[in-house]
Formats: structure tokens, C-alpha cells, sequence
């Protein structure tokens, strides 16, 4: 009887081990779900704390009567338009009549987890704007990413799991003793074939998933920003300046390329400035940058000399590190994207006049790409780049339907991205 209570006892706690493993990674999955769910969906249109393409999505639930109707808007949001909601409408028009990118794809919870994880940010940016406004709050770890802190629980829930099965074998062979029962040593878990083939399971699996996630990972760039033979900052240039994209980057609406500007460019703005009064410029270290430096870094390219003509055969190209460098399977075309499909560069490079330094800003992987065509809407309107697409046309016309996407003329296709 005292041997049956011990073993019940004994397989209650490891069972209750295990429910509570499954339950905290439950929690954590539901913690990172909307994280992960705002990076694939949001992230490239929007930011919490700040506008991108579309508004700042801190206090969004306080400008919305009800969630219902956030949900609504995000699966499709010509039909709030449509019916007149004041707040929709007056959104339509502050962004330029630019409407948002329907979600069919993503379920009511999905559009909650979006919003709880929002929510959170917020809370944390509000948080450190108090601290830096002198505020006294304790401060703690970004904790939205639990994966590390979580398999560390699990590990050691193993190991006690393990330890308990150890001493339910001593205690039964106690027990056998005291009742005169013939037993066996317990063999020690080291020598043990199940532990043995249990461990060797758990290290196949745990091994396959690394080795699968780095194979998926392999060649994606997602955040490099590698140090240039010349600091170049982007917020100085087409931010502070107001340089248009375009006449750096020429071939962006009429080519395959975006195309890096050459000294000859570079030189059209630096022959007349040669030195840097604006303000401080810091690398992603946090080092002071001498903007005048730089300058000088860039006469010795173009082998010019302040004060006397130049001669432009005596330059020498810039060796730019490249950033955004896809497969030599996949096709890109800008121009098709820029010129007719009308895609802000903000979509791929994010809010690019914030930056001192240029980094990869998205993944730029298949899945990222796919799910932008899925849910990109074609612009039609005085767009001769479609128009062939009559029957689309007539749709919309005839109210069957109210939008196209890249998807719906071959955008999903696999020949028309890999050659």
C-alpha cells in the first residue's frame, strides 16, 4: 500500500512537471505571437511609437470606438470607408486617400495578439520617455522575446523529471527489500537504455531544428549594416536635405537596378560644399563622425582639389559595401515596383531618412515577398502599365469586385520570380 501511495505520488509530480513545461510554453508562444505576427503583416507600413507609411500605432484602440471595428478595417478597409465611418474617412484623407493594404488572411485573435503586443511597446516607450524626462521607475530587460529564459525552465524541468524517476526506482527497491521481494540493482541513468535513447531523441530533435532554421536563414541579411569606405547618412541627404531618392539612385523607375550614384554625382553637390556644419553625425557604435573628413574622403576618390578645376577622368570609383543582395535565382525588377506597381520605398527600406548609417531593413525572403503580393493592392488608376487587364477592370466597374492584388495578375507565380 505504502509502495502504491509513493508511486502515485510520484507519477502525479512528474505529470504536473510536464503540464507546467507545456503550459509556460504556451505562454510564451502566445507572448511572441503578436510580435511575430506585427513583423510579417505591419512592420513595413508601420511603427509603434512613430509614423512610417501609415500613422503610429501607439494609443490605436483609443482612437477606434471597438476592436470589432479595427477588425473590420484591417481585413478590408475600402468597406469601413464606404459606410461612412467619421474616423475611417477622415484617416483615408490625412494619409492621402491612400487606402491600407487589406488582411483577409489574418483572423480576429490574430488582430488581438497584433494589438496586445502594440499595447505593450507603447507601454514600454511611454515608460522610457518618463525616465528620460526624470521620471523615477525601475527599469527592466525587453522581455518579449522568452525563448532563452523558457528553454532554460524546461531544462531544468528535465532534469528534475529525470531525478524523480531515479528515486522512485531506489524507493521501489526499498520497498521490494522490506517486503522480501527479490530486486534488482537499479541500473544508473547513464547506463540506463531508455534515458540513453530518450537524450539521444531530444538532441536529434532540438539538432534538426537548428540545422533547419539556419538552412531556412542561409544567405538573409535581415539588420547588416556593414561599416562604407565613406560615411554616407541618409538622414543628412534625402532627410535633412531633401534630396529626392531619384537623383541618386537613377535607375530606380526606369531600370532592373536602383543603381549606386557614382563620384560624378556625388561631386555635382561637393565641389561647392566642402565641409559639414549640421548636425552631429554617430556611427551605429556610437562613435562621433567628422562629417569634413569624410568629405575630404571623397575628394581623394574624385582627385579633386578645392580651389582648382577639376578633371573627372582621374576619378576613381567609391568601392560601396553592397547591402540588399538577393540570390542569382530570384528576380527584381524596380522599375516594375517603383514605376507601375507605385511601391514606396519606405515598404522594402524602411523609413530610410531616419538613418545615419544604411542597414537591411527587411528580410527580404521569399515568405516577406509572397506575403506582399498577396495582399498588395494593384493600382490601377491612370496606370497604363495594366492595361490589358480589361476584365479586372470591368469587375471593379461592376462592383464584383473591389480591389486587385499583385496575386491576382500572376504576382504568386513561380516563373515570374526565378528564372
Amino acid at each position: 500500500m505504502l509502495k502504491l501511495r509513493r508511486f502515485i505520488l510520484l507519477s502525479t509530480s512528474i505529470k504536473s512537471t510536464f503540464l507546467i513545461t507545456g503550459f509556460l510554453f504556451s505562454i510564451a508562444s502566445f507572448a511572441q505571437d503578436g510580435h511575430a505576427l506585427f513583423t510579417a503583416n505591419c512592420a513595413s507600413c508601420h511603427k509603434v511609437d512613430k509614423k512610417l507609411v501609415g500613422p503610429a500605432l501607439a494609443g490605436v484602440e483609443s482612437r477606434w470606438p471597438s476592436r470589432d471595428k479595427i477588425h473590420a478595417w484591417v481585413h478590408n478597409s475600402t468597406k469601413v470607408i464606404q459606410s461612412n465611418d467619421p474616423y475611417a474617412v477622415s484617416l483615408f484623407n490625412e494619409n492621402n486617400k491612400t487606402q491600407m493594404t487589406a488582411f483577409p488572411q489574418l483572423s480576429d485573435k490574430d488582430i488581438d495578439a497584433i494589438l496586445d503586443y502594440v499595447k505593450s511597446e507603447a507601454g514600454k516607450a511611454s515608460t522610457t520617455a518618463s525616465v528620460a524626462a526624470g521620471g523615477t521607475t525601475e527599469t527592466s530587460e525587453d522581455n518579449s522575446d522568452k525563448t532563452l529564459l523558457f528553454g532554460i525552465l524546461t531544462l531544468i524541468l528535465a532534469i528534475v523529471a529525470f531525478t524523480l524517476l531515479y528515486i522512485n526506482a531506489n524507493l521501489k527497491k526499498m520497498a521490494d527489500d522490506k517486503e522480501g521481494v527479490p530486486a534488482h540493482e537499479p541500473i544508473p541513468f547513464w547506463r540506463n537504455k531508455s534515458y540513453i535513447i530518450i537524450f539521444t531523441l531530444v538532441l536529434f530533435l532540438i539538432g534538426g531544428y537548428f540545422i533547419t532554421e539556419g538552412a531556412v536563414g542561409l544567405g538573409r541579411q535581415q539588420k547588416y549594416e556593414p561599416r562604407q569606405p565613406i560615411f554616407f547618412s541618409h538622414k543628412v541627404h534625402p532627410g535633412i536635405n531633401q534630396i529626392n531618392c531619384q537623383y541618386c539612385h537613377i535607375g530606380v523607375y526606369q531600370g532592373k537596378q536602383a543603381t549606386i550614384p557614382s563620384v560624378n554625382i556625388c561631386m555635382n553637390c561637393h565641389m561647392a560644399i566642402n565641409e559639414y556644419k549640421g548636425e552631429k553625425l554617430v556611427n551605429a557604435d556610437g562613435k562621433e563622425i567628422n562629417g569634413t573628413a569624410e568629405i575630404q574622403k571623397l575628394y581623394k576618390y574624385a582627385g579633386f582639389e578645392p580651389g582648382k578645376p577639376w578633371d573627372a577622368s582621374k576619378a576613381k570609383p567609391i568601392e560601396w559595401v553592397r547591402i540588399h543582395n538577393l540570390p542569382d535565382h530570384v528576380y527584381f525588377n524596380h522599375a516594375q515596383h517603383v514605376n507601375a506597381g507605385r511601391v514606396q520605398c519606405q515598404t522594402c527600406h524602411g523609413e530610410v531618412t531616419s538613418y545615419n548609417e544604411m542597414f537591411q531593413f527587411a528580410p527580404l525572403s521569399m515568405g516577406w515577398c509572397l506575403n506582399c503580393h498577396r495582399t498588395t493592392k494593384v493600382q490601377f488608376d491612370n496606370n497604363g502599365f495594366y492595361s490589358m487587364y480589361e476584365k479586372y477592370k470591368e469587375d471593379i466597374k461592376n462592383h464584383r469586385m473591389d480591389s486587385v492584388t499583385v496575386k491576382d495578375i500572376g504576382g504568386a507565380e513561380c516563373q515570374k520570380c526565378h528564372y
